[in-house]
């Protein structure tokens, strides 16, 4: 990779590819916590575990789940859905003790309330699901309404260490849990979105197609909602239940929903297909995902539409994915990020179209 193309607010950055002996496969979840690395390696149906932050371009995990051995990779271990299975997993969050993960294709959050330490360990808490042997959408299928405990496509997880909130991306809204569940099958205790925990139709001020959410310390909340290329913030995560949002990023208003505002380029203020953000110090990372870059916004918005104060990943604000360096190949840029986390002053981007991490230095 020509680490230029990040441009000066990163430095110190590397290449990871998690096993030497099979490595990442677009890899769209990433989250760092307590010292520890954790990667969903989407593509080979599996969660590494890493209990020190990887330093070389390659390195074994100390843990590996929904796969018993490193060179497994089939979707739910080739075998029924189980406790130990996993099929597309995707968003990921961890203290270091407790680990979530989103497992998507399967329809359910899975919850460790100890940090496995053995391949293939099984999880010990379902949410969207009756029990661990079943996988359907919304319980009875892709046709059937959603319910208080139901899941459809759930994409992206968050947690303070007490409360969760769930991206159920394919139900379009995102579910609320005050508390960690320690049984199968809770109900979620409110629903962002949606009038109530049954609706499943939407309007343009709310979550058309969430695929993560993230909450700072401060207690603003950011949805990715994907589809409308937009992020939606609450200045005040409890008024997310009630209300819209109070910010867009990446769009003027509530209604528009063009890719990168129809322009043809980008620009400091447009998004495109946006999956993930990162809160960071006192500002905001936005990850736009077809854009191949991280927009930085040192503070906050306050308005609709602002414009990023630094970009990651690309040359200038002007610059998209296909820019004329990638036409003889990604891997000179990063291509296609899927997912973004920090963890004290380092960056973590999850640069799926190229099969691998990146990791560097803030210097925002």
């Amino acid at each position: 990779m020509d680490f230029n193309t990040l441009g000066k607010h990163i430095s110190k950055a590397y290449l990871f590819r998690g096993s030497r002996t099979k490595p990442f496969l677009a890899p769209r979840g990433v989250f760092a916590a307590n010292g520890k690395l954790f990667v969903s390696d989407t593509g080979h149906n599996r969660v590494f575990i890493w209990n020190t932050i990887p330093r070389t371009e390659f390195l074994e995990p100390d843990a590996i789940l929904g796969q018993e051995t490193i060179k497994a990779f089939g979707r739910n271990s080739n075998k029924k859905v189980s406790a130990s299975t996993l099929l597309y997993p995707s968003g990921l969050w961890s203290d270091g003790t407790t680990l979530m993960v989103a497992d998507a294709w399967n329809h359910r959050v899975l919850i460790w309330h100890r940090l496995p330490k053995e391949n293939g360990q099984p999880a010990d808490v379902v949410i969207g699901q009756p029990d661990f042997d079943e996988n359907l959408p919304n319980i009875k299928g892709q046709a059937a309404n959603p319910e208080a405990n139901s899941l459809n496509w759930p994409y992206g997880i968050f947690s303070d260490g007490k409360s969760i909130w769930i991206a159920d991306t394919g139900n379009r809204r995102v579910l609320y849990y005050d508390k960690i569940p320690g049984t199968n099958f809770k109900k979620a205790d409110a629903v962002i979105g949606k009038p109530d925990l049954t609706t499943r139709d939407y309007e343009n001020d709310e979550p058309i197609w969430p695929y993560s959410v993230k909450v700072s310390d401060q207690g603003v909340l950011a949805i990715a909602d994907t589809q409308f290329y937009r992020i939606l913030l609450w200045k005040d995560k409890k008024d997310a239940f009630k209300n819209s949002a109070d910010v867009i990023i990446g769009q003027e208003n509530f209604d528009n929903a063009g890719q990168n505002q129809f322009m043809l380029t980008p620009n400091s203020n447009t998004l495109s297909w946006t999956y993930d953000t990162c809160f960071h110090k006192n500002g905001i990372l936005v990850n736009d995902t077809g854009n191949s870059r991280i927009l930085v916004f040192d503070t906050i918005p306050m308005r609709n539409n602002e414009h990023a104060s630094k970009v990651i990943g690309r040359q200038d604000f002007k610059t998209s994915s296909e820019f004329k360096d990638n036409l003889s190949g990604t891997q000179n840029a990063i291509y296609w990020p899927f997912s973004i986390t920090t963890y004290k002053n380092s960056l973590f981007i999850a640069d799926t179209g190229n099969h691998r991490l990146v990791i560097g230095d803030l210097n925002t």
